[in-house]
């Protein structure tokens, strides 16, 4: 008699190309690292996201439609952050202080005209933060996730979901600068591979786990 085999929790993990005048950016190399060995239980697809307004949503959507995902996890960088941050909520507004890598540079737009002020990330965000402290290294959840692309992507991520892909589950990650982008300013950093360790944990918290931890994880500012 043979044992029925579980079928591999499907992950799409995604970055973002270079922005703002850097020549790398610590989302996509971490991806691409994090993805280098396999992972138990998960069949790991990754994807990079153009750093532009609009496109990256589109960019998004298509990887979807191509690899019917059971999670998705968008990772991106936030300069000046020291530690893994695992998003809560996506707001429903555009407004940039740099233009995205087409030249646009939206102010007090709405993602999705008449869509919710804000969505709740589906994954279990308390729980990812505690599977990457408990490998050693810094995370914590945080309650803004900008108004650059980053937060357009994960709100075009939770708006699909809401509306036309309710089996979808998904949420977005802000790394750290890399090392080598902070040499020249005093700015916490942290390297690539510490990055990738930490999406791999996070990875493999959000394929096996669908009932967060009830921990306190709020900011009191």
């Amino acid at each position: 008699m043979t044992t029925p085999t579980t079928a591999p929790t499907r992950v799409l993990l995604t970055g973002f190309q270079p922005f703002g005048g850097e020549s790398t950016n610590p989302s996509w190399d971490a991806v691409r690292a994090a993805a280098a060995a396999p992972l138990d239980g998960v069949e790991l697809h990754i994807a990079e996201l153009p750093c532009v307004y609009g496109g990256s949503i589109t960019a998004l959507r298509a990887t979807i439609a191509e690899i019917h995902p059971d999670v998705v996890v968008c990772v991106g960088q936030a300069g000046g952050r020291p530690d893994i941050t695992v998003e809560r909520v996506a707001l429903n507004v555009d407004d940039a202080r740099i233009p995205d890598n087409a030249g646009a540079e939206p102010i007090d737009e709405p993602i999705v005209p008449g869509g919710p002020a804000a969505y709740f990330a589906t994954l279990p965000i308390k729980a990812c933060v505690a599977a990457v402290r408990a490998a050693g290294l810094p995370a914590s959840v945080s309650n803004t996730a900008g108004t650059f692309v980053c937060n357009h992507v994960f709100y075009g991520l939770a708006h699909l979901i809401a509306t036309e892909l309710p089996q979808l589950r998904g949420g977005f990650v802000h790394v750290p600068y890399a090392p080598e982008q902070v040499i020249d300013r005093a700015q916490p950093s942290l390297p690539v591979a510490a990055v990738a360790a930490a999406l791999r944990e996070i990875v493999a918290t959000a394929a096996r786990t669908r009932t967060d931890l009830r921990v306190a994880e709020g900011a009191t500012h």
